[in-house]
């Protein structure tokens, strides 16, 4: 069984997609880490931002979990700015801070989105599975959910959800 950590990038720290998180962690105990709650800017060539949240964030990323669970709102059918500027964060880690750039590999990585639409629209997930890919991560799986979609179909969609990562033995009551 491995630990995993919820990574919320939305706008909204209690928003669709921060309830979606909420369920989850009722189900995994996964704690929750609000990327809105943190100082972290915008990746830069330079390096001048190494003075905000995002290594420190990383290191208790890599250090403790096995298991990233990407959360975010669908704004303009891609993922959230937050969650953009995370991503693009990463390169300090392949560039700079290259050892801990490397505790990515061979964790895993699931997504969950929320958005107006039914269905997430092809090429939505491209980012996350690339990424994991370049990063040596595995991909398990992603769940989307309609903003108004019933608690039945939340439900149901969530245990789906935990239901596949139990597949991998993710958790660790």
């Amino acid at each position: 069984m491995k630990k995993g950590v919820i990574i919320l990038g939305s706008s909204n720290s209690h928003g669709e997609t921060y309830k979606l998180c909420n369920s989850i962690q009722q189900y995994t105990h996964f704690p929750i880490i609000d990327l809105r709650t943190k100082n972290i800017l915008p990746f830069d060539y330079e390096f001048k931002n190494q003075e905000d949240d995002f290594l420190n964030t990383f290191r208790t990323i890599v250090d403790n979990y096995e298991l990233i669970i990407f959360a975010t709102p669908v704004y303009w059918y891609a993922m959230s700015g937050t969650m953009k500027i995370f991503f693009d964060r990463f390169s300090d880690c392949l560039k700079r801070h290259k050892e801990l750039g490397r505790k990515l590999r061979g964790k895993q990585m699931a997504l969950l989105s929320v958005g107006s639409d039914k269905e997430i629209k092809e090429g939505f997930t491209m980012p996350f599975v690339e990424t994991a890919n370049y990063l040596g991560m595995h991909y398990i799986t992603n769940t989307h959910l309609s903003e108004d979609a019933t608690e039945l179909e939340k439900n149901v969609a969530l245990q789906n959800f935990v239901d596949q990562l139990n597949q991998f033995q993710i958790f660790l009551q």
